[in-house]
């Protein structure tokens, strides 16, 4: 953790949340702090979207909304996670909308620069799915084999679209090709929806991928879910990938490629909160398209979901390959 004591974010009883920082939940940006802990990075690209654009906007949008957030304490998780680790926001990547490839480069080397040498974390801001690759390509360097926890409607395990390796649809294919995921440790939940073949999912499952779907939940529950999350991936180094479209379209309106059947909200929330504890090395929350949106319902969801992200990973003591879990007795 930084050596300085946090600086959060904008007090809403002195200067009201429709006003002041334009930064996410109006924390300070990363050029106001000597040093920090947790970066919030916005990613707007969506040249890897295979149906509705517009995801590229979604930093903006998640951000706007996040001034409805008071960030000061977090109830359920029982923590005020802007005293317990310095939050920043580090703005957005400047990244090509022309070229996949490009992007994909001057994303990771973004990341690269942001996490830095010490044990910083991310929170991404998407854009499309395709921005999850990047970024677990910059994980690995440091934190070796990952376990993913993946929330979406889809697989995100298909092989190509119009050729194209590199998509919002073919991310954890090429995650696995390239060694980033750890064996066996991978979990999709909520997935649901029509797929191109019945090959899709034994591809899948090839990859080492376990699926919760989403009416899964209706057998299992919370509680059962969450075992079967955190049984999983063990003590592995976890990156925690949301596509707000793992919410059912009543609930978030504003993404690229909607499912009907989806989690509610509530559902999401106590999910992720569920997962207190596990070493969360970093995270995404992606496909908010606010063109698509109605009165920020999605914007909202999102920016909440990105500050459990934060508030979980203020509770966590990174665990690195040079750095194990502290001894028990």
């Amino acid at each position: 953790m930084s050596d300085h004591k946090p600086i959060g974010a904008l007090e809403a009883t002195v200067v009201p949340r429709f006003a002041g920082l334009g930064t996410f939940a109006r924390i300070p940006s990363i050029e106001a702090v000597p040093d920090y802990d947790v970066a919030v990075l916005g990613v707007p690209f969506d040249g890897g979207t295979s149906y509705r654009p517009g995801a590229r906007f979604g930093p903006m949008g998640i951000r706007q909304a996040s001034r409805h957030l008071r960030p000061r304490f977090h109830v359920e998780l029982d923590t005020a996670p802007l005293e317990t680790v310095q939050v920043v926001d580090a703005g957005d990547v400047p990244c090509t909308p022309y070229s996949i490839d490009d992007a994909m480069g001057q994303i990771e080397g973004f990341a690269r620069e942001v996490v830095g040498r010490r044990d910083r974390r991310i929170v991404t801001l998407g854009g499309d799915h395709t921005v999850a690759l990047p970024m677990l390509r910059a994980a690995r360097d440091k934190h070796g084999p990952i376990a993913l926890i993946h929330f979406d409607a889809h697989l995100d395990t298909w092989d190509t679209y119009f050729k194209a390796p590199v998509t919002h649809g073919t991310v954890f294919r090429r995650a696995f090709e390239e060694g980033l995921l750890a064996e066996d440790k991978s979990i999709h939940v909520g997935i649901r929806g029509p797929i191109y073949d019945r090959l899709d999912l034994t591809d899948d499952a090839s990859f080492g991928f376990r699926v919760i779907r989403a009416g899964d939940l209706d057998v299992l529950g919370i509680d059962g879910a969450v075992d079967v999350v955190r049984r999983r991936v063990g003590d592995a180094p976890v990156y925690l990938s949301i596509d707000i479209d793992v919410l059912d379209p009543a609930f978030a309106p504003g993404t690229g490629t909607p499912e009907m059947g989806g989690f509610t909200s509530r559902e999401l929330l106590h999910l992720l909160r569920r997962l207190d504890g596990l070493n969360l090395i970093g995270g995404d929350v992606v496909e908010t398209a606010p063109a698509y949106d109605h009165a920020e319902i999605t914007c909202v969801a999102a920016a909440t979901v990105a500050f459990d992200l934060i508030t979980l990973m203020s509770k966590t003591d990174v665990r690195t390959p040079d750095r194990p879990a502290p001894a028990t007795a």
